[in-house]
């Protein structure tokens, strides 16, 4: 699995511990660091954020990513309306554990701020050790496991056919966002060695 660690800018003093724990918690995948860190020149919120976590994934240039903002919660939303991801909310161990096993999504968002205490830290490797301590998709409670992964199969089938595809959506937002994104080269230039869908041929023709 190639996972990617990407948070929104306000949480950027987190981005080194939020990378190091998930590669400490899935040592078998190849995990990349986009950032966002402190000494970046550019200010990405939770809505920039979001349509990279939609692009990385939309491309294939990677399987899974784990980002977050101060609450969580607006990560969560804003990558749920990008085409293709699902992403789950995970303030807790058993929040991260229940969303692997029965949504199998592709995202998860962590809040990095709120309610940040001295025990922030411990609980945030507990989330990122229970995310990964198992593989994904193997349905929970187990003695129901066969309904809970059709429920999750149907609801996917759902939201494909209930959403445009990731290259229109590009094409609709304003040039401003467009650009923001675009300055954002260590995501751009990976998706652009890695990705393998018609947004990788997407991103390759902007002039920015």
């Amino acid at each position: 699995m190639r996972i990617a660690v990407i948070q929104a800018s306000s949480q950027a003093e987190k981005n080194e511990l939020l990378f190091d724990t998930v590669k400490k918690y899935a040592a078998d995948s190849e995990v990349i660091n986009f950032g966002c860190r402190p000494d970046e020149e550019v200010q990405y919120s939770y809505i920039d954020v979001s349509i990279m976590v939609g692009l990385l994934l939309a491309s294939d240039a990677v399987d899974f990513v784990v980002t977050g903002c101060s609450s969580g919660q607006g990560m969560m939303l804003a990558c749920n309306s990008m085409p293709g991801v699902i992403c789950g909310y995970a303030p807790t161990p058993m929040d991260a554990y229940l969303f692997c096993q029965i949504n199998n999504g592709n995202a998860i968002s962590v809040p990095l701020g709120e309610e940040y205490t001295w025990a922030g830290g411990e609980n945030l490797e507990a989330t990122i050790a229970k995310l990964f301590s198992e593989p994904f998709g193997q349905g929970y409670p187990r003695n129901e496991a066969d309904r809970k992964l059709l429920d999750t199969e149907r609801l996917k089938a759902i939201r494909k056919m209930s959403q445009t595809d990731f290259v229109c959506l590009m094409e609709k937002l304003d040039t401003a966002a467009i650009q923001k994104i675009m300055t954002k080269r260590d995501v751009v230039s990976f998706i652009l060695e890695h990705g393998r869908t018609e947004v990788t041929d997407w991103l390759a023709k902007q002039n920015y």
